[in-house]
C-alpha cells in the first residue's frame, strides 16, 4: 500500500515548495498516508559538520581529528549552531515551532559538544587513542544533520494538521546499536502507516558503521533498506531535475528528453559513470525485494518522472541517455613481456584499489593495458604510475588526460549505431582514442580528450537521439 521517498538535501532547503509539492500538495485525509520520507540534511549543513564535500575545506569533524585544543573545532560546532537556527527562523514564523526547533538543536549540539569533549580528554592519556574513535564522532556529527531537518519536517507537518511522526534513526542516547537490518526493522514496528506519514532520519545508527562503507552515500542504503524492510509498494527519489536523455546545460534545456522507463541494468551504468540515478548497493536492495524505483522532479509533482525495474526492455532497441564523465585519467602500460601473463592486469589492478582509484573501464592488447581511472588527483595518478613503474621496470607508463561518453540504453542493439557514433564524433571534429562496446548491450563508450567531452556529449545526442522525435518522454512511466 505505502510508498518510501527520499528527499535530498538542495530540494529539502527549498523546503515551503517540498511542502506544498511532495509532502502535501493536494492530498487531503487518508491520502496524506501510507508514505515514508526520507530525508538528508539541509544543503550544505554536512559540508559544515565534516568536511566540504567538493573543495575539502575542513568541517566540525576534520578540525577536530586534527585538533591539539578544543577551540579549532568548538567554533566550527558553534558555526553549525548558528546555521542551524537560523534555519529554523527562516522556517518557523510561530514562535511555538521555532522554540521547539531550537531546543532540539541546541539539545543535540549541546550533546555532541559534551561528548567530543569528554573523548579529547580522555584521549590525553595514553592509553586511549583518538584514532581509535573517529570513526564513530564521524557518524554521531552527520547524524545531527538529517535529525536537524527530519525534526523540522515533522513539526511543519503537524503545524498543517498533518499527523506526522519522526523515526529517528540516529541512535540518539540508544544503549547499544542493533545491525543494520534489525535496527530500521525495529524502528517501524510500532509505526501505524495507515494514520501516520513517517520522516525518518537519512542516517541509521547501527554496530556495522554505514559511513565505514558507504561513507556520505549512507542515506541511500537507508531508504533502501526501509523500503524493503516494510514492504513497500514503491521507492521514489525526488531529485532537482528529470533523469534525461543528456545535461541540458551541454545539450540544450529544448532538446532533452525524459527517460520514462529505464531498468537496474542502466542505473547501474550511470553509477559506473559518478552519474548515480541511485547508489548500486542501495539498488541492490531495491531489487531483491523486487521494488520498483521512481526518479520524480521534485519541483514537478505532476509528472510521473522515470520508472525503474528490474525486467524492462525498450519495446525498440534505442539510445536513452548521452552519459559521462571529465575527471578521467588513462594509465597506459606497455611491456613487451606482458604478453600470455595475466598477473600484470591482477597485480596493478590491487595496487590502484589501494590507492583508493576508481576504475571505469580498462582496454588490453598483446602488449599494454590501459586502465580509465576516474575521482583521483593527478598527484594520486603520477604515484600510481611511479609505483607500477617500481614494480616493472621494463614497462613504459604514460597518462593521458582524457574523457569518457557513453551511449546507454537498456536495448543497445540499435543498427549502425557504431558507425553512427564514429559519423557524428567525427563530423564534430573529435578524435576518437578508444571504443568500448560489449556483448551485453547496454552501453557504448568512447574515450575521447578531456577538451570534447561537451561537445562529444552534444554531438551524440544530436545523432542517436534528436532524430527519433521522441516527444517529452521516451517511454511514458
Amino acid at each position: 500500500m505505502h510508498t518510501v521517498e527520499k528527499i535530498g538535501g538542495t530540494s529539502m532547503s527549498r523546503f515551503d515548495e517540498v511542502l506544498n509539492n511532495i509532502f502535501i500538495g493536494q492530498r487531503e485525509g487518508d491520502a496524506l498516508y501510507q508514505r515514508v520520507f526520507v530525508v538528508s540534511a539541509y544543503s550544505g549543513m554536512t559540508n559544515l559538520l565534516l568536511e566540504h564535500k567538493k573543495t575539502g575545506e575542513p568541517g566540525v569533524y576534520q578540525r577536530f581529528a586534527d585538533a591539539r585544543s578544543e577551540g579549532a573545532w568548538l567554533e566550527a560546532l558553534e558555526t553549525v549552531r548558528t546555521r542551524m537556527l537560523s534555519k529554523n527562523a527562516e522556517l518557523f514564523a510561530s514562535e511555538f515551532e521555532q522554540r521547539a526547533a531550537n531546543q532540539f538543536v541546541n539539545s543535540r549540539i549541546d550533546d555532541a559538544r559534551e561528548c567530543m569533549s569528554s573523548l579529547q580528554r580522555l584521549c590525553a592519556y595514553g592509553h586511549f587513542q583518538l584514532d581509535e574513535h573517529l570513526m564513530k564522532v564521524r557518524e554521531m556529527l552527520a547524524s545531527l544533520g538529517e535529525a536537524h531537518s527530519a525534526f523540522n519536517s515533522v513539526l511543519a507537518l503537524k503545524h498543517r494538521g498533518v499527523n506526522a511522526k519522526m523515526v529517528d534513526l540516529t541512535g540518539w542516547h540508544r544503549d547499544a546499536p542493533l545491525p543494520f537490518e534489525e535496527m530500521v526493522r525495529h524502528s517501524f514496528e510500532e509505526v501505524d502507516l495507515s494514520r501516520e506519514l513517517v520522516v525518518a532520519t537519512g542516517y541509521t545508527h547501527c554496530s556495522e558503521g554505514l559511513m565505514n562503507t558507504f561513507d556520505r552515500g549512507y542515506s541511500e542504503i537507508t531508504f533502501a533498506q526501509i523500503a524493503a524492510a516494510t514492504g513497500a509498494r514503491e521507492a521514489i527519489i525526488h531529485k532537482e531535475f528529470h533523469l534525461s536523455s543528456a545535461d541540458p546545460n551541454l545539450v540544450g534545456a529544448d532538446k532533452v528528453v525524459t527517460i520514462g522507463r529505464t531498468n537496474y541494468d542502466v542505473a547501474d551504468q550511470l553509477s559506473n559513470l559518478g552519474m548515480e540515478a541511485i547508489h548500486p548497493r542501495a539498488a541492490k536492495t531495491l531489487r531483491r525485494a523486487g521494488i520498483e524505483l521512481r526518479i520524480k522532479n521534485a519541483f514537478e509533482p505532476e509528472h510521473a518522472g522515470t520508472l525503474i525495474s528490474q525486467d524492462y526492455k525498450s519495446e525498440k532497441p534505442c539510445v536513452e541517455i548521452i552519459a559521462g564523465r571529465k575527471d578521467v585519467f588513462g594509465i597506459e602500460v606497455f611491456d613487451q613481456d606482458m604478453l600470455g601473463d595475466v598477473a600484470y592486469d591482477i597485480e596493478i589492478s590491487k595496487l590502484l584499489k589501494q590507492l583508493r582509484l576508481y576504475v571505469v573501464n580498462k582496454d588490453s592488447d598483446a602488449n599494454s593495458i590501459t586502465y580509465y581511472a576516474a575521482s583521483g588527483s593527478r598527484k594520486l595518478i603520477n604515484r600510481a604510475a611511479r609505483l607500477i613503474e617500481e614494480k616493472y621496470p621494463a614497462a613504459e607508463v604514460t597518462v593521458h588526460n582524457v574523457s569518457i561518453v557513453s551511449a546507454i540504453g537498456s536495448d543497445l542493439k540499435v543498427k549502425g549505431i557504431l558507425a553512427k557514433t564514429v559519423a557524428a564524433l567525427a563530423g564534430a571534429g573529435i578524435s576518437i582514442q578508444a571504443v568500448h562496446q560489449s556483448i551485453r548491450q547496454v552501453e557504448m563508450q568512447c574515450v575521447v580528450n578531456e577538451e570534447d567531452y561537451d561537445a562529444a556529449v552534444a554531438a551524440l545526442h544530436r545523432a542517436l537521439i534528436e532524430p527519433e522525435n521522441h516527444g517529452d518522454v521516451i517511454a511514458a512511466a
